[in-house]
């Protein structure tokens, strides 16, 4: 019996192939980008956990609870809250905080100003996380010279300074190239630290008690206060879980997941049983336990490749901090910057010049003022647990609302998640008086610049708005034939304008100082939508006032470049026609004068004023062509 194969037969396998190979890609890169911190962990964590409860010793209980401790928080945190339930929490394929607020604020009711300030809240803590993970990822790995050779103690910090001064300084040149290497030797780096820990585990078979969850509560249990403190630690193990939540829109919810459970998850335990078992054996081996896994031929190449682990696990909390921030300024929450795009094909690879300078400061500031992975260690857990716990928050919003679980439900599912979290948060604020005050400190002055941002802006608009000349009632008496009625010139004059039911002040000085009016004139609104992207299709809304005068909307995603001359582009070939070589755009250009009677304190209305002094060429931002734009000042007391 024979069977003959069609064309689509011939193409299904193929087609499989295809998808196996888009999907390895992708699990590959993920692995570099998204597992990158959470990745460099054990370099640290479990030597930190340690530090308070060896002052008189260690037990065997003590080492196997800690071990315990730290895989059913990877269990618990990670692979549940985040890989299972967290990636399906997207809005149109994009994650992390200020996205879930986005998605949350279409349905948030009298819910709106709480959930703004934990938005906001969890967005600054997840910015001191990008200027601590540099500072404390590339210590500990450069820490392993003292290994393998004393006479290295004095040159850490030097070459800790140069290695992340080498980092930001290639940021301007984009990450496309560089990324094409961060899958592999992330993956490298797992594989490694799996093997290793896998080999270890001989040294003391013991350490397998650790799969069972008694041990770590039976831990809590007998160490008590200690045991509280220990927990500061412990949760170092977790770091890098928002990032992983915040870098789903790059690769996807599978990719994501299949690297978790196929290597990372596997290789992280592994790990951390095998330095388990090693301090079994030697507890000597409690100094630098990752470290002192490695033989003595191996340590100088594990330095190396760790050293690689910590830059890309930078590269990625950097990378997250200029896409939160973009997203920041799209909502309405930063003033605008300059955005430099990196990549012809992926909008997503961006340059922040301004975010990266401000990075490089504090991390820099950060490496020279603790000196050491152990003291920048204590600082580092507040910001991350108390993102994670904003988070939650939004999280159980986020399934009341939009997966319409009952409360109970709801509760049923998020409290084992958030209590975890707020006993780790607690455990980390005993560490506020030895450098947790630094993520406290950093997240409050982003908290501060937001909220001063939104409000100085809701201010300035009302103010505005109080005297401007309503658009229809101006196109109305300018269209009326009189000799005092303006001089009509050929062309096409562009407004733009924040508000679209009143006439733009570019509009209203040049009418005033120059007595003209184009043939064509387009009142330009810009709007961001609480979507990641808009369909070209929906990009726009034209209201036509009369024969000389339209508005025109543009809606972009809070993840897409504002190219407003690209947009306009579109618009001309679906029928709107207006040639841009005879076409000018005119921009109102406010300088902002202090007002004691404003509305806000006096050092904030100077902190929105200078806010708004660094506010990126609104030419430049927009993408406007630079010989086509007129700008036209004026004074605005706020």
């Amino acid at each position: 019996m024979s069977h003959t194969l069609d064309k689509e037969d011939l193409g299904k396998p193929e087609a499989d192939d295809h998808r196996l190979k888009g999907l390895f890609a992708a699990m590959l890169g993920s692995i570099g980008v998204v597992y990158g911190d959470i990745g460099t962990s054990p370099l640290y964590a479990f030597r930190e956990a340690l530090k308070p409860i060896s002052h008189d010793g260690i037990t065997e209980a003590e080492v196997i609870g800690l071990i315990s401790l730290m895989i059913w928080a990877l269990t618990i945190i990670v692979t549940i809250k985040y890989i299972c339930f967290l990636l399906r929490a997207d809005n149109d394929g994009e994650g992390g905080t200020l996205s879930l607020l986005a998605l949350l604020m279409k349905s948030a009711g009298s819910k709106r100003g709480v959930l703004i300030m934990l938005g906001l809240i969890g967005a600054a803590l997840f910015m001191g996380d990008a200027m601590i993970t540099p500072a404390l990822s590339v210590l500990s790995a450069v820490e392993g010279l003292k290994l393998v050779t004393p006479e290295m103690d004095s040159f850490i910090i030097p070459i800790s300074v140069v290695i992340l001064v080498g980092l930001f300084a290639i940021q301007s040149h984009g990450t496309e190239v560089v990324a094409k290497f961060f899958g592999p030797i992330t993956a490298v780096w797992f594989l490694v630290m799996g093997l290793v820990g896998f080999l270890h585990i001989s040294d003391d078979y013991r350490i397998l008690y650790a799969f069972n969850p008694y041990h770590a509560v039976e831990f809590l249990l007998a160490e008590g206060f200690y045991g509280i403190v220990v927990l500061g630690a412990v949760f170092l193990t977790i770091t890098g879980a928002e990032a992983l939540y915040a870098d789903l829109g790059h690769f996807g919810r599978r990719p994501i997941q299949w690297a978790w459970f196929v290597l990372v998850f596997p290789a992280l335990t592994l790990n951390y049983l095998g330095q388990g078992a090693l301090v079994l054996k030697d507890t000597a081996a409690m100094s630098n336990p990752f470290y002192l896994m490695f033989p003595q031929w191996a340590l100088l190449p594990a330095v190396i490749l760790a050293t690689a682990a910590t830059i890309i696990a930078s590269q990625a909390v950097i990378t997250g901090a200029f896409s939160l921030v973009r997203q920041a300024i799209h909502l309405g929450y930063l003033p605008r910057m300059e955005i430099l795009f990196t990549s012809e094909t992926n909008t997503g690879q961006i340059y922040l010049p301004s975010v990266n300078t401000v990075l490089l400061f504090g991390v820099v500031a950060l490496v020279l003022t603790f000196k050491s992975s152990d003291a920048l260690a204590t600082a580092y857990g507040i910001s991350v647990t108390g993102a994670m716990v904003v988070t939650s928050l939004l999280f159980f919003q986020f399934a009341r609302s939009h997966w319409k679980w009952s409360k109970s439900l709801a509760m049923l599912v998020i409290f084992p998640f958030i209590s975890l979290e707020l006993i780790f948060l607690g455990a980390n604020l005993l560490k506020i008086h030895d450098g947790g005050y630094v993520p406290v400190l950093l997240a409050m002055a982003f908290v501060i610049i937001m909220m001063t941002w939104q409000r100085g802006s809701k201010i300035l608009f009302a103010k505005t708005r109080r005297t401007d000349v309503p658009l229809k009632a101006f196109v109305a008496s300018v269209e009326k034939e009189s000799s005092h009625a303006p001089v009509r010139i050929p062309g096409t004059a562009i407004f733009l304008t924040g508000d679209p039911e009143t006439a733009p002040a570019a509009l209203l000085h040049n009418l005033k100082h120059n007595h003209v009016l184009h043939d064509k004139n387009v009142i330009l609104t810009i709007r961001t939508e609480d979507t990641p992207r808009i369909h070209p299709d929906k990009r726009y809304t034209i209201t036509k006032i009369s024969e000389r005068f339209v508005v025109v909307e543009l809606h972009f995603g809070f993840m897409e470049t504002q190219n407003v001359t690209q947009a306009l582009g579109y618009l001309r070939r679906t029928g709107y026609k207006f040639d841009i070589m005879s076409t000018s755009f005119y921009l109102g250009r406010r300088k902002l004068v202090p007002d004691p009677k404003s509305g806000m304190p006096g050092w904030q209305n100077r902190l929105f004023i200078a806010l708004a002094e660094t506010s990126a060429d609104p030419s430049d931002y927009f993408r406007l062509p630079a010989n086509r734009v007129v700008e036209l000042g004026s004074h605005v007391v706020i």
